[in-house]
Formats: structure tokens, C-alpha cells, sequence
């Protein structure tokens, strides 16, 4: 919970995007820190400035990650190959901020040897904490049983809508739409979309099972 449980002596932080690099930044205080992993590279501006709230981050978030950034444009579907494959950018923290810390930066780590991560260029690092911080993934093969994974056991869906299974359906996931559908501001959109796909095939439910009523001479309440 707090760099007050690590044992003393080096930290190494395993993975270098925003969580990787904002752990660092905390062990740093108190520990020799490495931080292994590719530099992702770093939003060009400050977001805690008056200009960045008021007049960048609405250009960024609302406009680009919203608008640009999306299925229906080249640049966004180019984009979203590589976003799925190698996440964001970092947004809070900046290289500068990592090297004032006195954070060393080191290549990822690729194996263990004797106990200790071997990293990319060969080196074994003698390290007394390893923080693991290379991101996660859903999981949704291993509860899902149906045939609708990629070849990164990613589902197939259409904006969230899965359109070989009716009814199934995914929201808040990775550029589902546009870079802004895993945040506040984007989900909402397609959360809507979804909800009204549900309410279309509800209402064409209805109508069916009251024609299906008339047909068979039952009554029906118009």
C-alpha cells in the first residue's frame, strides 16, 4: 500500500506506463529505484497548468481522444492497433520527472535467473522488492464460452455490440469506439448506443410476439 512495507535496499518497478512511473516516483523518496520497460513517451504539456485545464485538455480530451480519435477515421483506426497493443502515453509524470528523482531507467525484463530479473541487455539485477506493474487483461475467455475472441482473446463486436451473439455486450473497454471510451467523458456514448440497440431489439420482441398472438388467433392488448 506504501513504500513503508518495502524491505530495505533497491526497488525495481516492472513496467513503465503511468502506473509504473507514478509508483516510481513514490518508492524514489525512499529507495534506490529502477524502472525497467520502453520509454511510452509523455502528453507534450503540463496538465496541472491553468493553460493545460482550461484550453489543452478540452483540445485533447473533447476533440481528439472524442472526435478524431475514433473508428470512423484513418488516423483513429491506425491509432487503435497500436494503443490496444502498447497503452497510453504517459499523462501525469514526464522523463524529466523520472530522472530528477534519481530513478534509473533499465530495459524490460525478460526472465529470472537465480531468483533475480535478468533484463533485456543481459544484466541481473540484485534487487530486495520487485513492484510488478505491466498492466492486466480481461480475462473474459476464461468465463465467456462462446466463439467471439480474436486472436488476442480480445472480443469481436461492432462499437460493443457483439453481432454474432444477440444480446451480448461490452462497454468501457479500450478504444471500443474512440480513445475517450474508457473514460468518463467518452463512455457515456457508447453506453447510450448500446442502450438503445437493447431497447430496439426489446420492442421489435414485442411487436413479434404480438403478431405471432394475432396469427394464432390469441388476443393481445394494444
Amino acid at each position: 500500500k506504501n513504500p513503508s512495507q518495502l524491505k530495505d535496499g533497491r526497488v525495481l518497478v516492472v513496467g513503465a506506463g503511468n502506473s509504473g512511473a507514478e509508483i516510481a516516483l513514490e518508492t524514489a523518496r525512499t529507495h534506490p529505484t529502477w524502472l525497467a520497460g520502453r520509454d511510452v513517451g509523455s502528453v507534450p504539456f503540463r496538465i496541472d497548468t491553468f493553460v493545460a485545464r482550461h484550453f489543452l485538455a478540452p483540445l485533447v480530451l473533447r476533440f481528439l481522444f472524442h472526435r478524431v480519435m475514433t473508428l470512423d477515421t484513418p488516423i483513429g483506426r491506425k491509432v487503435r492497433k497500436k494503443f490496444l497493443n502498447h497503452g497510453m502515453s504517459l499523462v501525469r509524470t514526464k522523463p524529466d520527472d523520472i530522472t530528477a528523482a534519481g530513478i534509473e531507467r533499465v530495459p524490460r525484463v525478460t526472465t529470472v535467473r537465480d531468483g533475480l530479473p535478468v533484463l533485456e541487455d543481459g544484466r541481473v539485477l540484485e534487487v530486495a522488492n520487485i513492484i510488478w506493474s505491466t498492466g492486466f487483461n480481461h480475462g473474459f475467455a476464461s468465463w465467456i464460452d462462446l466463439p467471439i475472441f480474436g486472436d488476442q482473446n480480445e472480443p469481436l463486436h461492432n462499437r460493443g455490440i457483439v453481432e454474432s451473439v444477440p444480446g451480448l455486450y461490452f462497454v468501457g473497454l479500450n478504444f471500443l469506439y474512440a480513445i475517450s471510451s474508457a473514460q468518463i467523458h467518452g463512455v457515456g456514448r457508447d453506453a447510450k448506443r448500446i442502450a438503445d440497440n437493447i431497447a430496439a431489439r426489446s420492442t421489435a420482441s414485442a411487436h413479434a410476439l404480438d403478431a405471432a398472438k394475432l396469427t394464432s388467433g390469441e388476443p393481445h392488448i394494444a
